[in-house]
């Protein structure tokens, strides 16, 4: 089963962020049992030049790999499909002309304008055909901004376009709240259910970022398709902080 058909098939699913340049971080975190690692390209300590052996990492891990690209251009988005990505993640989306262009960069001629480059072809078993990449790539855009979210309705009727992605803090700070969580503010709730509901009505898949397994919980509740949930970076620090505190009980 492709992510893309997981993601349609009513099945929730977990994910994971992975911000660290270091494949074995990589696929460490590809075996631990999530249903997908998203590579963080914008909040992340990695750069695109480090992005192929990550990928390959999760290759190798047996993962899903998601890819949040730092900003909406084509480039960015069809070089992270080429290297591997099952899904792009494409922030800062305000309209359906932005959402337009992220939907083209992932698809190939006729229907989009990704350009034809297996740069695979010399190393894995096989790679997909065209119309075997449009089927499988998967194109999320973020809703997080005001202006993204006025338009949600035009942006999630671009064709192309498989779902949309919630950002709570950047859209609290968007819609003037400052960065507070759904718990503090009823306006920030109220809001996002609003885009859930928007986005499930369009039959899109629809994703938020949340902090840990209670929120993931809840979030699933009102009707998400999947959650990115934990990082790397919180989780060693958890677990080492963990473990040094039982070392010294």
């Amino acid at each position: 089963m492709s992510l893309k058909q997981r993601f349609t098939s009513g099945e929730m699913s977990y994910g994971a962020w992975t911000g660290f340049a270091d494949p074995q971080v990589a696929q460490i975190m590809g075996r631990a049992g999530f249903d997908f690692i998203c590579v963080d390209l914008q909040h992340s300590f990695v750069t695109m030049a480090q992005l192929s052996p990550l990928l390959d990492a999760l290759h190798k891990a047996d993962s899903p790999a998601v890819v949040r690209v730092p900003w909406n251009t084509p480039d960015l988005i069809m070089r992270s499909l080429d290297l591997g990505a099952e899904a792009i993640i494409v922030p800062l989306v305000n309209n359906a002309e932005e959402a337009r262009s992220a939907a083209n960069a992932c698809r190939y001629a006729p229907a989009g304008n990704r350009s034809w480059g297996p740069i695979w072809r010399n190393v894995r078993a096989s790679i997909p055909q065209a119309p075997e990449g449009d089927a499988a790539a998967t194109c999320l855009v973020m809703i997080e901004t005001a202006e993204g979210l006025a338009n949600v309705d035009a942006i999630l009727a671009v064709d192309g376009v498989d779902g949309i992605y919630i950002g709570p803090n950047d859209l609290s700070l968007s819609i003037g709240l400052e960065r507070k969580g759904y718990l503090e503010s009823d306006k920030l709730r109220e809001t996002i259910l609003h885009v859930i509901a928007r986005g499930r009505a369009a039959g899109k898949i629809v994703g938020i970022d949340c902090g840990g397994p209670e929120q993931a919980h809840y979030w699933r509740d009102q009707g998400v398709s999947f959650v990115i949930s934990a990082n790397d970076s919180d989780l060693i620090a958890q677990a080492a902080s963990a473990m040094a505190k039982s070392n010294r009980a």
